[in-house]
């Protein structure tokens, strides 16, 4: 395998790639997938829709405002200049912070017009977490939501925020450049962004994605099954430091020529509320986002959706029978990982089947195999295999065999195949919880809680949940002498919150005397998933 040669005078990607051998095995079958060897994913989303349909289409509104595609090109060309200015050079590593909104959006297209590397980050990660993120991308400069800047302070990091009124403000700085920016000619296959993925030992792992990928997204998921139409205004939840989001919020949306309405936060409800308001066509979100509006007065909301796609974690059977019985249409449904960088398997309309996940989506093959990596029969158990056009490539991670075997990906799921191709989800191969969309590494968890001065051991699995798929459980061994109570249960719970991300916090603890241990001393988280799956999901504090 050879590589392009690099626009990047900052060699750190390329440098942290993978060694070859252990890259999965990439296709490009289909016609739309074969990019020039020169090719930045920001040119070709913003530049190529205002060259094909203008610059006065609605492209990224927020609640109370709209970006025209022309006034979205200036803001990223003159952010762009900015950067440079400011010393940033191709290669170089920008971190974002913040939530959903149209600056956050133009930052990252600013930084890839740059040459630069985005790592946007979730706006809800506390120093704690940010710190690992830090180290292992070491980057030039942050830029961030003036309302989310102080857990960056910590770092000796230059920092430059947005959307305040400050003088130093990136706004006022952006007046002092040109509407115009020779954007950096970036090889197809440079690090256009490192997206950062929980890791099962609770360290962090930053998956590294072309700008070639960003478009064969696009040009797979989003062509082959959501079908956008130039017409179509864009919403969801998923945060833009998703991949989920990254893609479904603005890649796809630019992509097709489409407008995207992005949301700071909102409830289901209020989710649903925003899309009736603001005339939504295309929705992405959670599975939990979909029960809850389907079981509320705003149920019929949903009708005026032309497509909605629901990823993050399993769908429920039962929710997308109610969907269709509510709207008449199918829900799409779909699995991707960070690594992977989106959706690769899925369905849409017609080619549904409730329960099941979908088929490998057009440009991806899939197959189960067995621990050893052979396939298996249709009907039996196993692993989840995926290959595509984008793959997993860990920076300067030795967990990168793991993922990757014999060239293909390994997801971490375990799934069956049916004889028609279609795939059924089982269960989580490793220690990863998914809840309500997110992705919650136990052991990061267990770092958290092991911080608290009462906390002698504990061990975190995921339980059964029916609203949220499921919850993060806590089994906690007490120094001697700590309370047990309910006191107890609440103080480790808000100590979590204070220090990881508020949705990673145990919504149930349990006090234990002793955590169950194999003969070599190795916790055995499986019995304490038995233990959680017969229970209620209600914290139960017990005795020590």
């Amino acid at each position: 395998m050879q590589l392009t040669p690099s626009a990047h005078s900052d060699t750190f990607c390329r440098d942290n790639l993978p060694p070859f051998d252990q890259w999965p095995h990439l296709l490009f079958e289909l016609p739309e997938l074969h990019y020039p060897d020169r090719l930045n994913a920001a040119t070709r989303l913003l530049d190529g829709a205002v060259a094909q349909w203008g610059p006065d289409r609605p492209a990224v509104l927020s609640p109370t405002s709209s970006w025209t595609y022309g006034e979205l090109l200036a803001r990223a060309n003159q952010i762009a200049g900015t950067l440079v200015s400011l010393g940033v050079v191709p290669g170089n590593r920008v971190l974002l912070r913040g939530p959903n909104t149209p600056w956050l959006a133009a930052c990252w297209l600013g930084v890839l017009k740059a040459g630069a590397v985005a790592v946007t980050t979730m706006p809800m990660l506390r120093t704690h977490e940010l710190t690992k993120i830090v180290d292992a991308s070491s980057p030039a400069l942050a830029l961030a939501d003036h309302r989310y800047t102080e857990d960056l302070l910590p770092f000796a990091l230059p920092l430059l925020a947005f959307g305040g009124d400050s003088p130093d403000d990136l706004a006022a700085r952006c007046e002092t450049q040109p509407p115009t920016f020779a954007d950096v000619e970036t090889a197809a296959d440079d690090v256009a962004i490192l997206a950062f993925t929980s890791g099962t030992t609770g360290r962090p792992k930053a998956t590294m994605h072309f700008h070639r990928d960003l478009i064969a997204i696009a040009d797979t998921f989003s062509r082959h099954l959501v079908k956008p139409e130039p017409t179509d205004l864009f919403t969801g939840t998923p945060p833009l430091a998703f991949t989920f989001g990254l893609g479904g919020l603005l890649v796809f949306p630019l992509h097709a020529g489409a407008a995207t309405l992005l949301v700071e936060r909102a409830t289901p409800l209020e989710l649903a509320d925003l899309a009736a308001a603001h005339g939504v066509t295309v929705l992405f979100t959670a599975p939990t986002a979909y029960r809850a509006i389907l079981a509320s007065d705003r149920r019929a909301s949903l009708s005026a959706l032309r497509r909605a796609v629901s990823a993050g974690e399993a769908l429920p059977e039962s929710v997308a029978v109610d969907f269709h019985e509510a709207t008449g249409r199918r829900l799409i449904d779909g699995i991707g990982s960070t690594e992977m960088l989106h959706v690769f398997i899925s369905a849409a309309d017609e080619d549904t089947r409730p329960g099941s996940t979908g088929r490998a989506v057009p440009g991806f093959r899939a197959r189960i195999v067995d621990d050893e990596g052979r396939p298996v029969p249709d009907g039996t158990p196993g692993r989840l295999a995926v290959q595509g056009p984008t793959g997993c490539r860990y920076l300067a991670d030795d967990r990168q065999t793991v993922f990757v075997e014999d060239g293909w990906n390994l997801t971490g799921d375990t799934y069956v195949r049916d004889t028609d191709g279609y795939f059924h989800y089982r269960a989580r191969s490793d220690d990863m919880i998914v809840s309500s969309g997110y992705n919650i590494a136990g052991p990061e968890v267990e770092e958290v809680l092991l911080a608290h001065p009462d906390v002698l051991e504990c061990a975190v699995v995921a339980a059964p949940d029916e609203a949220r798929g499921s919850i993060v459980a806590a089994y906690v061994v007490l120094r001697e002498g700590a309370d047990s109570g309910a006191a107890m249960v609440k103080q480790l719970q808000d100590f979590a919150k204070s220090v990881a991300a508020p949705y990673k916090y145990p919504r149930r603890v349990e006090f234990v005397t002793e955590l169950p241990r194999n003969p070599s001393g190795k916790v055995q988280r499986f019995l304490l998933r038995r233990r959680a799956a017969g229970q209620s999901t209600q914290p139960q504090p017990a005795s020590p």
